[in-house]
């Protein structure tokens, strides 16, 4: 199974997102072993179309396929950061363990399979 994947779900018109992305991009560097991608939701709407994005920005966090985060986030990187650290810590085990730990997440798998779409 793949590692931890982020994503950025933000369209090109909103000042919020074009100012959160330097440092979105920026994460790269802060954590080369995890794979980072932008999706703007209306250029790649294909890749969103089942997803309710209604504020920007909504970010998808998975390890592998199992969808571990899914919502909007204040624009703040050090909140992003600190949901990254947590869940680069998990074994895959622990991070399947957890996608399906509830209901809420259980729904989200296969839904929010932003990494899947991306890969079509």
């Amino acid at each position: 199974m793949r590692g931890l994947f982020v994503a950025c779900l933000c369209a090109q018109w909103c000042g919020t997102c074009r100012e959160y992305r330097p440092g979105f991009e920026a994460l790269k560097t802060r954590f080369p072993a995890v794979e980072f991608a932008w999706v703007d939701v209306e250029d790649e709407s294909e890749v969103v179309e089942d997803l309710d994005v209604e504020n920007f920005p909504t970010l998808v966090i998975q390890h592998g396929t199992s969808v571990l985060f899914y919502g909007p986030m204040l624009p703040q990187l050090p909140l992003l950061e600190r949901l990254i650290s947590t869940y680069a810590e998990q074994s895959t085990e622990e991070a399947a363990a957890y996608a399906q730990a509830n209901a809420d997440r259980r729904a989200l798998q296969g839904v929010a399979d932003v990494r899947s779409r991306l890969a079509r």
